[in-house]
């Protein structure tokens, strides 16, 4: 984080909401707005490249809510979110047990400008750990599935964007500066590494073979010995992938 400014990210399908935010963040001082983004994949393209220090997140959006945008991109990856919501009790009080803060519709400049306070002392003096703590009770306590292993993921394809569901990928492939999610007859163009991608995926359902190849065991068919340290892994489409020996102990426990 800047110094003296909070990057700041503004989300909201609501043209005149974005504005309204936009012109408060304005009067409050202290914060560099780096964009605004209309729906929930944009958000997560956004907190993605730009790499925010706080996020105002509407709930309720086309494409994405709040909820699916933080399960997506993942609370370690997450910055500080303010959510804000135009109705909804329930999940106020979900982000008040566990998010920086939220606001609802209509707030005033004085509640936004709590906000900001809050979240500039959480960001100055609280650090990511905390941070990460919240987001993740968060997801976990709201919606199915958890942060650890998000349901799907927001994948770019051109210039559209498209969420793939963690149990459908078959096996995920290591691509230089990506990961390829391999999913029936596609393949997926993931930018994440194999070593994140395997603690956010459900270790009951998927298994990492080799540094370059991650499986999931719902789609295999066979499991052949190859030598006295390797497998063959046989998936039901005919992919094979054979294993490495630094796996070995991990998938002889598995067919024991």
């Amino acid at each position: 984080m800047a110094a003296d400014l909070i990057k700041t990210l503004i989300v909201d399908d609501e043209p005149l909401a974005r504005q309204k935010l936009r012109m408060f963040l304005e009067d409050v001082g202290g914060l560099e707005i780096v964009g605004e983004c209309q729906n929930g994949l944009e958000a997560i393209a956004a907190i993605r490249g730009d790499s925010p220090d706080l996020v105002f997140l509407d709930v309720q959006m086309p494409g994405a809510d709040g909820f699916e945008v933080v399960k997506a991109v993942g609370p370690a990856e997450m910055p500080a979110i303010v959510f804000v919501t135009a109705f909804d009790r329930f999940a106020v009080q979900a982000f008040e047990a566990h998010a920086l803060d939220y606001l609802l519709k209509p707030f005033s400049r004085a509640r936004l400008a709590d906000a900001v306070d809050r979240a500039r002392e959480v960001l100055r003096s609280r650090g990511r750990g905390s941070l990460e703590e919240r987001l993740a009770a968060l997801v976990a306590g709201v919606g199915g599935g958890s942060a650890q292993h998000p349901e799907r993921f927001a994948v770019k394809t051109g210039n559209e964007y498209h969420f793939v569901k963690s149990a459908e990928v078959e096996w995920v492939e290591a691509a230089d500066n990506y990961v390829s999610l391999h999913v029936g007859r596609r393949a997926y163009l993931l930018r994440d590494t194999m070593s994140s991608m395997e603690t956010k995926l459900d270790p009951t359902r998927f298994v990492r073979i080799r540094a370059s190849a991650i499986v999931n065991l719902d789609f295999v068919e066979a499991v052949q010995p190859w030598s006295g340290t390797e497998f063959q892994f046989v998936l039901r489409n005919g992919t094979r992938l054979l294993s490495s020996r630094r796996y070995r102990e991990r998938i002889r426990a598995l067919i024991r």
